[in-house]
Formats: structure tokens, sequence, C-alpha cells
């Protein structure tokens, strides 16, 4: 459906230094330009909501706005379906569609609604505005319009000014206005930031309810790691213009490919350590909690050094003495913990340092009790240092 391949984009001066400041890199470097967008290819199926997540300065908006066309690319190609909507670079012939040529639907992240009109106007706008040959006559007009508001639950509120919405109805409105035209593709660019955290949680089930609903084939944008494991189909992690990973949520959280991503997506523990023995999958690691075994790639080798991440709620922790026979079985002492709600956040030491445990409420365990720590080799992803 979307395919982009090689994209490349760069800027200087000002947008440099800015993307520069996001990612935390140092002000005296000499290079003036930046690579916004390096060297990113995906493609996204028809009917899937495709998210790209990352930190500040990433990239993420700025391939979003080169699909919409409201970036010039150095390079590369963005093609929807059969239509070329960009293509640059050395061996490529050049194309450049402009934004309304592009058939794209697009929600930004202030919805940019016209205050001057009416619910009802704001949607109709887009079909109006269409060429004359292509435009739908005004009874075909106001039946998408109120299809489309009855579908978000806003054709009671049709002849209300927008701007007497709640900001939750605001954000249906920006959608509704964005599907209208029965786009190939819909961009939405971080649409639920502005809302509170409940109302996000709310509307974030919505969300992907309509896309589920209409089939529609989406791109999203967004910084929040909860947001793209609830609603995407696949996520594109992002890092200083690169993709670090592409996968399903389940895979991207429980599989991460390198520390970024296993430190981006959720908590883990991260543990140093060296490989010292292997079989077949089974590796022995020498880390600095002791010996741990874990289920890891066969192609780790004895001496190499790795990273071990640990999520929380991949530990067990009891009070019952060790049994002596089982993997990945220490002794600690709880430190201090932390009621999350439906859970609870344990910091047990075990000899110099700390792992973050989490449990559910009816198993928490008192500050400065003995406890007995036992991870299953499945809960441990080892990671090649450098990664």
């Amino acid at each position: 459906m979307l395919v982009i391949d090689n994209l490349i984009k760069t800027f200087e001066g000002e947008r440099a230094k800015s993307i520069r400041a996001r990612r935390g890199e140092e002000e005296g470097r000499a290079a003036r330009t930046v690579r916004a967008v390096d060297d990113v290819s995906f493609e996204v199926e028809e009917g899937e909501m495709f998210t790209l997540l990352g930190p500040s300065g990433c990239g993420k908006t700025t391939t979003l706005r080169s699909i919409a066309g409201l970036e010039r690319p150095d390079s590369g190609r963005i093609q929807v379906a059969d239509r070329v909507l960009f293509s640059g670079g050395a061996g490529r012939s050049k194309v450049f569609l402009p934004p309304n040529q592009r058939n794209l639907g697009m929600v930004f992240q202030s919805y940019a609604i016209w205050p001057h009109m009416k619910v009802f106007d704001n949607v109709a706008f887009p079909l109006q505005v269409k060429p004359r040959a292509e435009r739908p006559s005004r009874s075909e007009i106001r039946a998408r319009v109120m299809e489309i508001l009855e579908l978000m639950e806003l054709q009671d509120l049709a002849r209300r000014q927008a701007t007497k919405l709640s900001g939750g109805q605001q954000q249906r409105l920006a959608l509704a206005r964005a599907l209208v035209t029965k786009p190939a593709l819909i961009l939405l660019d971080e649409p639920l930031s502005n809302l509170d955290a409940k109302l996000r949680e709310s509307l974030r089930f919505e969300l992907k309810r309509f896309q589920r609903e209409l089939g529609i084939t989406s791109v999203y944008v967004t910084h929040d790691q909860v947001e793209a494991l609830g609603l995407s189909s696949r996520i594109a992690v992002m890092r200083d213009g690169k993709i670090m990973q592409i996968g399903r949520p389940q895979e991207i959280y429980e599989k991460p490919v390198n520390r970024f991503v296993a430190d981006f997506i959720g908590t883990s523990n991260f543990l140093s350590g060296s490989i010292s023995a292997g079989e077949g999958a089974l590796v022995t690691i020498d880390s600095e909690v002791g010996v741990l075994r874990a289920n890891a790639h066969p192609d780790l080798r004895p001496g190499e050094q790795v990273t071990v991440a640990i999520r929380p709620e991949g530990v067990e922790m009891s009070m019952e003495p060790a049994m002596g026979t089982m993997p990945n079985e220490m002794q600690g002492e709880v430190v201090t913990k932390s009621y999350q709600g439906d859970s609870v956040d344990h910091v047990v030491r075990i000899g110099t340092h700390e792992l973050r445990v989490r449990v559910p409420v009816r198993l928490a365990i008192d500050d400065g009790t003995p406890v007995t720590i036992r991870i299953d080799p499945d809960h441990l992803r080892v990671i090649p240092q450098g990664d």
C-alpha cells in the first residue's frame, strides 16, 4: 500500500541546530547539516495502523511530513498503491506531487480545525473545495458529512461552533474532516498529545475502533510507548533519523534488538556480562549478579560481551528460601517499593546491584525483607554490547 524506499531528508542552519539539541548532541560539532531522516525504508500494508515511535528529534514527524508533501526529501521514493508521490536522487526520475494532489488525510497535533466554521462546515470544506469536475453534489456532500459525523458520534453537534467543542470532540472532528474525502491513506501526527491522560486513554480505544471499522491504512506518529503498543498493527522504533526495529507490538516489547529499543519501550533492568558457555540456544552468562542462564541467539560465542535486559514483570519474587536447583535463582533484600495502582514495583538489592521487580499488589513485600529472586531463561533478552 505505502512504500518508503531509502528516504533521506537533510536540514541545515537553525533547523539542524534544533534537531541536534533535541537529540542531545554537542553544540560544537563541525557539521552544519543534519540528516533528520537517514535512509529510511519500510512498507505499510493495506488496512494497517503503522506507528513511527521515538524520542524528540528522531525523524518520525519529518518522515510523516515527507509522505504528506509538506517536506521535500533530498532523495528516495514514496509510493501509495500504484502512484509515486515522490522520487529523487541519483538514478531516480524526479517526481514531487504537491500535497493537494496526493489524496491523503492528515490529523495534526493541534487539530487545525477552522474556528469560524461550525462542525458541519469544517467537515464539508474539503469536499467543497475540490476541483469542479471532482466535487460531489450538495446532497452527496451532506450525506457523506452526516455519515462520518454519525460514526464519530458528533451528528447532534453538526450546527455547533467548532470552538464550543470539548478537546475530545475537537479531536474527533479533526479525524472526521480527514476521513470525509475517503483518502487512500491517513496520517496522524500525535493527535492525542494535547489531551489529559484519562481522555487520551479513552480516545485511544475509539481511534483504534474507527480505524478497524473503516479499514483505513494509517501512519501514526507518537513518542508515547503505551499509545504505540495499544494502537498499532506494527511499530517502527526510530532514533537519530534511522529505524532501529520494525515489528508487532508484542515482538518489539518482548524481543528488542538492541539496548535502545529495550530501554525506550517500557522499563528494563540491564546487566553487563560475558558469555561463558553455550549449548544450542541456551547460554551461560557471567553477570554482575552472578551466573545467569538464558535462551539467546545461537550465534553468541564464549567470551562475547553482552547486555542482559530483564523486564520487571519477568522477575518472580518470594519470601520462600532458595531451592538451589532452579536457574537464575538469587538471594536479595527489598530496598524500597512503589505502589502503581494495579501492581507494586520493588527495588531488590542483590549484592551490590539493584533490580526492579514488578508484582501484583497482593504479593507486595515490605522493605528490608530477605527475598528469593527467580528469572525464567525465556525472560532474559541477551543483546551483544554495542547494539
